[in-house]
């Protein structure tokens, strides 16, 4: 999973560190040796909660290589489902598992700004390889999960009944349908801003229960950060002191003094 799968399917990414889904049970976790780099423990507690934990190989074929093992992820299924699911890849000297593209595509819905480029270009190579011979299956993940406008109008026209079907799921497709281009292209910007605020309560969540608070504690943590504080009324202008006999505004704004243009005026010479 990761930027590797994204490269195997087509989307090209360059990436610094290689990221696997295990089962976190004692067994399996024994016969990780790699060295911990980051928070958190290396505990099935902390897999099986959701968090990354990240690590160095030390093996001398994968030395210095960079591994980020999890266990869950957020809106996927557990790991029996996404192994049933996955894509397998023959390559000449392995067996590559990989998830399947579906299954990439959600996992890659974060707060990062550079994965969404990449789940674009993961879904348009799909629809590029297998658009001449597609069937209902692959027009249902192309409305679902294409970025693009221009292409997302092109299915929706191509697949009337399976547009109208998954409008509910993602109500976007409606503008995809009557072919609104602007309002589609507002829609998807609004999509993509809504899955990043979900990644963010997701893990603002995590961090609290992390370090112990209890489950009222996380939830007004996390709406102190995400609900904006409220508009406060300008101040009220200072009044100016206009008695009688005495300089006006010496409770105002000192006003800046006209610049006096004209000869320069000498001091008279001294005695």
């Amino acid at each position: 999973m990761g930027g590797q799968a994204c490269i195997l399917y087509g989307g090209a990414e360059f990436s610094r560190d290689t990221d696997i889904l295990v089962v976190a049970d004692a067994a399996n976790l024994a016969g990780l040796q790699a060295a911990v780099i980051a928070v958190p423990p290396f505990e099935g507690r902390f897999l099986q909660a959701g968090h990354v934990v990240h690590f160095r190989c030390h093996t001398p074929d994968a030395a210095g290589i960079r591994l980020d093992v999890m266990a869950k992820l957020r809106g996927l299924p557990d790991f029996e489902t996404l192994w049933h699911r996955r894509t397998t890849l023959e390559t000449p000297t392995e067996t590559i598992d990989v998830l399947s593209l579906p299954d990439l595509v959600t996992a890659k819905k974060t707060q990062r700004d550079k994965v969404w480029p990449m789940i674009a270009r993961l879904v348009e190579a799909h629809y590029a390889r297998h658009e001449p011979a597609a069937d209902d299956t692959m027009r249902d993940f192309w409305l679902r999960e294409l970025r693009s406008p221009t292409i997302l109008i092109e299915v929706a026209r191509s697949a009337p009944g399976v547009c109208e079907r998954l409008q509910t799921a993602r109500p976007l497709l409606e503008h995809a349908a009557a072919g609104s281009e602007p309002e589609l292209v507002a829609a998807l910007r609004a999509e993509a801003e809504a899955e990043r605020d979900a990644d963010r309560r997701y893990w603002a969540q995590h961090k609290l229960l992390e370090a112990g608070s209890t489950p009222t504690a996380v939830a007004a943590a996390i709406l102190h950060h995400f609900v904006p504080p409220p508009v406060r009324e300008a101040p009220a202008p200072v009044s100016r002191d206009s008695s009688p006999g005495g300089p006006q505004g010496r409770s105002a704004e000192r006003r800046p003094q006209p610049r006096r243009y004209g000869p320069a005026r000498r001091k008279p010479p001294r005695r």
